[in-house]
């Protein structure tokens, strides 16, 4: 048997004016159904503990959490090695629902972007207003930066988490390198 690592085993980046690093393995679920359905929020809450989030909303409880990513789906966080148990917690759980529950965890990569110039490093490469009112934690965005598709949300004033393609992990992270390379800061969003 094989060891599971992640895309870039914890690449790190502390060269510019904010610092990216990949995070490692993390558990995640792509869960669809009626999000406004009480076995839906019923089998959420038993899972991560949270309420179910609103319309660009992410919730988080220690290592759990679910996140807003369509009128029909969440990301469900846990630690990786519950992903699969958790998955077929949801599963059993929305039996006879109109749903769909997946474990996506290697198909995903995780990112940390932190320091004063984090929101900088974002708005450089992402369509989305990440000025402090229309952005703050406890939001997500799903978007593209450049030419790959991502999500982010804010997890304190300072840093933000990103989940990409596993298969995109690499272009990514130096996507978000390059964007914070020291001497590139525009100073609009540093604080």
């Amino acid at each position: 048997m094989s060891n599971v690592v992640s895309a870039l085993q914890s690449k790190v980046n502390g060269d510019g004016f904010a610092d990216i690093r990949e995070l490692g393995l993390q558990g995640m679920i792509t869960l669809r159904g009626d999000l406004a359905s009480a076995a839906v929020k019923k089998a959420l809450k038993a899972a991560t503990g949270t309420d179910m989030p609103g319309q660009r909303e992410i919730f988080i409880k220690g290592d759990k959490g679910a996140a807003w990513m369509s009128p029909d789906e969440l990301l469900v966080m846990v630690p990786y090695a519950d992903a699969q148990a958790t998955t077929d917690q949801l599963a059993d759980a929305l039996k006879g629902q109109h749903a769909l529950v997946v474990n996506v965890s290697d198909a995903r990569a995780v990112m940390q972007i932190s320091g004063a110039g984090a929101r900088e490093v974002l708005a450089k490469l992402a369509p989305v207003d990440l000025s402090q009112d229309a952005f703050q934690p406890g939001m997500i965005r799903r978007t593209r930066l450049a030419q790959a598709a991502a999500a982010f949300w804010m997890d304190s004033d300072t840093s933000f988490k990103l989940v990409c393609f596993r298969s995109e992990a690499g272009y990514v992270f130096d996507l978000l390198a390059m964007s914070a390379s020291a001497g590139s800061e525009v100073g609009f969003l540093c604080h």
